[in-house]
């Protein structure tokens, strides 16, 4: 207890005493700080803007075409599908997935471009709302708007919204009436409303050839489970019964959105690359610290004190030091990001966070083990000149 309190003593008045050279590795871990978080942020709101429906989906597989490499886009599948998947032993409920983007166009004229999706109403593919109601039919002109849609036009349950669409090569207006509001459930990057499959069917984007035909399809479909721990082999299941499909659990799917993976390993690179930075930075700092005491440190030594007390008070410094840089660093981006406006997409997810806080608090130690070493190695006499 006697060396806890004699170090902590030693490194707060070595910190006081060189305060504006300790404040400047501390601001300079401030900065690593707001970078490692914002990139943490970054990741998990770019990774949310492409998984969000389907990870919140009231499903556990999701059937694809055959040979569509389980991409969503690719994937084209006929309304029969959908009844034999319902026939499945296994299968509680299946909902189709149509999608394709339009545009709303806002009061005063201004233009948001969302992804539309077509769900039949009370299936697993339709998302829960936060206010207002669910759909009421499949054929009614109504629209569930996901958050962040709603965020960033304004939009509220009740107002009517009207949508702008190709269709012949000519441009068609559309009126829908917004029922309900959900969580974040964007698809593709993109803000996203949901209306009734035939709604759907009748309001999306179309060629003139697609116009003439009269049948309808879909993209995919999502599938609850009676028993959820069941989810290997329904999918095999599936497999051997309906004809040309291919089936993922929800993981798989969200890992073939086209661009995620990339995009969240590109992320991660960055923060690892980043946390690097601050080990060298830091390691380099204490290093140089170390090197400007090394008579002091003999002093310590020729009068009794142990090596365990020079490396202790040694790490000590490097935690308090790191400590508020990080402090101020947090403090820094919970400041900045009350003023970010929806369309930045930045989220504090808790345990990323968490996580970048704890690897924050860790590259100190880290960064400054070289500088440690080199503390409790040193001799007292040779520290002090009186050495061969």
């Amino acid at each position: 207890m006697q060396f806890w309190i004699i170090s902590v003593f030693l490194s707060f008045k070595e910190i006081w005493r060189n305060r504006s050279r300790f404040l400047s590795v501390s601001l300079v871990i401030a900065l690593i700080t707001v970078l490692v978080l914002f990139v943490a942020a970054l990741g998990e709101g770019l990774g949310n803007g492409n998984r969000e429906y389907l990870q919140k989906l009231d499903a556990q597989l999701v059937v694809y075409q055959e040979q569509s490499d389980l991409l969503i886009a690719g994937s084209r599948l006929a309304r029969s599908t959908l009844n034999a998947v319902r026939r499945v032993e296994g299968v509680d409920a299946a909902g189709l997935i149509a999608t394709s983007n339009t545009t709303l166009v806002l009061p005063g004229g201004e233009e948001q471009r969302v992804s539309m999706i077509g769900v039949e109403a009370g299936s697993p593919a339709e998302p829960r709302v936060q206010q207002g109601a669910q759909l009421s039919t499949s054929q009614s002109s109504e629209v569930i708007l996901d958050l962040q849609a709603a965020l960033r036009t304004g939009i509220q349950v009740g107002d009517t919204v009207t949508l702008r669409v190709n269709q012949a090569a000519r441009d068609e207006y559309y009126t829908l009436t917004v029922v309900g509001i959900s969580d974040g459930r964007q698809y593709s990057l993109q803000p996203t409303i949901f209306v009734p499959y035939f709604t759907w069917d009748e309001v999306r984007p179309k060629s003139e050839a697609e116009l003439l035909r009269s049948d309808l399809s879909l993209n995919v479909i999502a599938v609850r489970l009676a028993d959820p721990a069941q989810v290997e082999v329904v999918k095999q299941r599936l497999e051997a019964e309906v004809d040309n499909v291919a089936v993922a659990d929800i993981d798989t799917a969200i890992s073939n959105v086209p661009g995620y993976s990339a995009q969240q390993s590109t992320i991660q690179t960055q923060g690892i690359f980043t946390l690097l930075i601050g080990v060298l930075v830091i390691g380099g700092f204490f290093q140089i610290q170390i090197l400007q005491k090394v008579a002091q440190i003999g002093v310590l030594k020729a009068i009794g004190a142990p090596n365990f007390l020079v490396g202790l008070a040694s790490v000590i410094q490097i935690v308090m030091v790191t400590t508020i840089g990080v402090a101020i660093g947090g403090l820094g981006v919970f400041l900045l990001s009350l003023g970010f406006p929806p369309t930045i997409p930045i989220v504090f997810n808790g345990q990323s966070t968490a996580l970048a806080v704890i690897a924050l608090l860790l590259i100190g130690p880290i960064g400054g083990l070289v500088s440690i070493r080199y503390a409790v190695r040193i001799e007292p006499l040779r520290a002090l000149g009186l050495g061969g």
